[in-house]
């Protein structure tokens, strides 16, 4: 807490608000009695200037373009560590032991079977169900089989992520028609999602892309899903039914949907006819109302750090599978485009991770609609931990106001007089 405070006077009532600093030199002004004070509340549409919470998790600088999990630089995660060691720090705060992390790996394994009845339901869905609904379905399922997901203990933590990469890999092959891949307890985390996804070994340089994937999307501060299972949670909700409310969230092209957006539209240039230079003159042209999806961040004003990290791995995952297909050779010269053409360089317009994971989930072969269940399947970490930090802060439950804008206060009429 700084030595500053900041006074507000409204209505001739006065309140003091504390100043906050963060680790990171992030500044706050303390609000919690405003309200209490004057009678007087703040507006935010969107949240964009309000701090809901404290956290220990994820350090985001969208100005020098700096993602941190608990410290540690996100380039530095993905070159060195794997998708459940990044998930064992998320939780616990520490990057394992060789003991610890053998001990995690083994619990997920020993935990991620998913019983009959989810296969079941998930069967039953009706035909042509989206892939999100299908995950938020089972998920919240979930609850009914451990009862006590409400309380903080490793064995939730442990079946959510044991058996999430198994429903994700069961929901892709369910929304094709395709009958499911048994779980392969001998196999790794990464290893054992893509063979029950595709029937299949994975080769190494696929399997390590996907790890990447995983850890770049497994936190990323307040946005509108973490949000949402941290709101959720507050009510005192169980972690199922909270992450399920995530998923909802995440579904939306404003947020998750945002790579599937860019593979639809790469399909509608390749129906077009191909021409990526009139496409990217219609995306200079303000007139147009053309917007290139993929390129730039609301958040990242300089470079997404993530998508520095991607662009290797697509470069690589390419290499590795030989795929020949004109979406993606699409994909390459708006790439290049974006990075030598000095209208998307001044204005900052770089490929962002949407960018580079639509084009690598579409090389490795994930149908387009299933695009958004990797992303949960890699923010799922994030927002168990999110939900743990909440409930270990005793946070109260949220409950944002509002300043109404509706009718005053008006006599009741007689249908007969309306």
């Amino acid at each position: 807490m700084s030595e500053d405070k900041v006074t507000i006077t409204l209505g001739g009532k006065t309140t003091e608000c504390p100043v906050l600093v963060g680790t990171e030199n992030e500044y706050a002004i303390n609000i919690d009695k405003l309200r209490e004070d004057t009678g007087f509340v703040t507006l935010d549409f969107g949240y964009k200037n309000t701090g809901a919470t404290t956290s220990k998790i994820t350090f985001l600088d969208g100005e020098l373009g700096i993602l941190r999990y608990r410290g540690y630089e996100i380039a530095d995660l993905a070159e060195k560590s794997n998708f459940v060691e990044v998930a064992y720090l998320l939780l616990y705060g520490e990057l394992p032991t060789t003991a610890q992390l053998a001990d995690f790996n083994q619990k997920l394994k020993d935990n991620s079977d998913i019983p009959a009845e989810v296969a079941t339901i998930l069967k039953a869905l009706p035909k042509g169900t989206h892939p999100m609904a299908q995950l938020a379905a089972v998920t919240v399922v979930l609850s009914g089989v451990y009862k006590d997901g409400a309380k903080l203990t490793d064995e939730n933590y442990i079946n959510i992520l044991a058996k999430f990469p198994v429903l994700v890999a069961m929901i892709i092959r369910n929304s094709q028609g395709l009958d499911f891949v048994a779980n392969d307890k001998n196999l790794d985390y990464v290893a054992n999602f893509l063979h029950m996804a595709f029937g299949k070994p994975a080769s190494d340089v696929l399997i390590d892309a996907m790890d990447k994937l995983l850890i770049l999307h497994a936190d990323h501060e307040q946005n509108c899903s973490t949000s949402t299972v941290r709101m959720v949670g507050s009510s005192n909700a169980n972690v199922y039914a909270s992450v399920s409310a995530g998923i909802s969230a995440l579904w939306g092209p404003l947020h998750g949907g945002a790579n599937q957006a860019v593979l639809e539209q790469l399909e509608a240039i390749e129906k077009d006819g191909g021409d990526t230079a009139k496409f990217v003159a219609m995306a200079k042209d303000k007139a147009s109302g053309f917007r290139l999806m993929g390129f730039g961040h609301r958040v990242y004003k300089n470079f997404d750090p993530r998508a520095k990290i991607l662009k290797k791995a697509c470069d690589e995952v390419l290499d590795d599978l030989g795929v020949q297909d004109k979406k993606l050779t699409i994909a390459v010269e708006l790439e290049q485009a974006a990075l030598n053409d000095d209208y998307f360089v001044s204005r900052k317009l770089y490929p962002n991770v949407d960018f580079y994971s639509g084009i690598i989930y579409q090389a490795i072969g994930f149908p387009t609609d299933t695009f958004t269940t990797l992303f949960a399947l890699g923010r799922l970490p994030g927002w168990v931990a999110q939900w743990k930090e909440l409930k270990e802060n005793k946070e109260p439950i949220g409950r944002p106001r509002q300043i109404y804008l509706g009718a005053t206060v008006r006599p009741y009429s007689d249908i007969t007089e309306r």
